[in-house]
């Protein structure tokens, strides 16, 4: 059987996102599937080392065919012209994949950006393939949630985009959603028929975290030997809404051990470098990407691991960076908007803690609570490990969505 997997990300982008979509190919793969995957060129969330590289258009990469798209741009730029560039998105991979691939019985897409999602229909179409939407986000909810689209303003917009919506929806043959709150959303709010939506959890390969035996010391590296460190890894964009971060950072400076390290990039890194100097910050300490090959161990050397989600959000979303943080064994300490299914996940995990984004004087007392309570962070490591491995592996996951493909 022969499956595309259609993703705007993939590596060496740096994203939860991108290693989402690789473990995808690399497990279906090893289960014999013929697996292809149409992604864009990769330009964005890159090392420095990476940056300085160039990719084929078209390879292969341990038995999976890899089409690189190149599009416009649609990252680190303002939303009229990645709103554009989005829309485009379906008709140039549409054009590639038909030039490349003469056979396709199943593919899965990605979203957001929602608009590639309408390449799920294209395909479905021309190929009669079985079309499989997982979703992550659900948009453009969550650009109303946090200001971007103004329900006043760009009326026209979002009722543009709700109509890509309920078109991919309904062409979807099955749609996949992380959360059991994402899925009743959709359900409640979006009408969509409870028998084509699936829970179907985010994956992890726990052996990427496993047998870590190369000596990669970024405490060192940085100077934190001695600090507390709170590793946030990942976007740094509107939806994680890390000004809150600062705010906890002025309030918890007098206890010297604590130090805020932030590790990758965004739309909004400047905003928040500039929060750092403004308020003369010296606990907040924000580096470049790491490659994905080093982030195990970037990981391990954090003592509490930071999510955070802007109050503005407000769908269930539970970000992808939880997934690499329980699979290293790590404690985290979350900030998240009230409808997050996130806290369900760490009250039911035990593995650490979760506050209300908007929250602030509550934020500060859980982060110097965490501190004090280093005891208690093995047992919420622990704990986190066990479910990754029970429930979130790639093999439990990935034999959920095979009887999905084999409907």
């Amino acid at each position: 059987m022969k499956i595309l997997i259609v993703a705007d990300v993939y590596p060496p982008e740096i994203s939860s996102a991108a290693n989402l979509m690789q473990e995808l190919a690399q497990g279906l793969k090893q289960k014999g599937y013929d697996v292809i995957v149409a992604t864009s060129y990769p330009k964005y969330y890159l090392t420095k080392e990476a940056k300085e590289k160039s990719f084929k258009v078209f390879s292969e990469e341990c038995g999976i065919k890899i089409i690189r798209v190149k599009v416009l741009p649609h990252h680190k730029v303002n939303f009229i012209i990645r709103g554009i560039s989005q829309l485009i998105l379906p008709f140039i991979f549409f054009k590639k994949i038909k030039e490349k691939i003469k056979k396709i019985d199943v593919v899965i897409v990605y979203s957001p950006p929602l608009p590639l999602a309408l390449i799920g229909k294209m395909i479905k179409k021309k190929y009669g393939a079985k079309f499989i939407l997982n979703i992550q986000d659900i948009f453009p909810q969550n650009a109303i949630d946090l200001g971007i689209l103004k329900k006043r303003k760009h009326k026209p917009i979002i009722y543009f985009f709700e109509l890509i919506e309920k078109m991919v929806y309904g062409f979807a043959d099955k749609i996949t959603f992380h959360s059991e709150g994402g899925r009743r959303f959709l359900i409640d709010k979006k009408g969509i028929n409870p028998d084509k939506i699936i829970t179907l959890p985010n994956w992890i390969d726990l052996s990427f975290y496993q047998n870590l035996n190369q000596e990669i010391l970024f405490r060192k590296q940085w100077k934190l030997q001695k600090k507390f460190v709170f590793l946030f890894a990942g976007i740094i964009g509107p939806a994680q809404g890390l000004e809150f971060l600062i705010k906890i950072a002025q309030k918890v400076s007098n206890i010297k051990e604590i130090v805020f390290l932030l590790v990758g990039d965004g739309m909004e890194k400047e905003k928040i470098k500039n929060l750092i100097k403004k308020h003369n910050l010296k606990n907040v300490i924000i580096k470049p990407f790491v490659s994905k090959e080093q982030y195990p161990y970037l990981v391990k050397e954090s003592d509490v691991c930071l999510v955070c989600l802007s109050p503005k959000n407000k769908t269930p979303f539970t970000p992808g960076k939880f997934l690499g943080y329980m699979a290293a064994g790590k404690p985290i300490l979350a900030f998240l908007n009230k409808e997050s299914d996130a806290f369900e996940l760490i009250n039911k995990v035990g593995c650490g803690y979760a506050i209300a984004s908007d929250d602030l004087e509550n934020a500060v007392k859980i982060t110097e609570k965490i501190y004090k309570e280093k005891d208690k962070l093995s047992q919420f490591g622990k704990n986190s490990l066990n479910y990754v491995y029970n429930n979130l592996s790639i093999e439990v996951c990935l034999n959920k969505l095979e009887r999905i493909i084999k409907e």
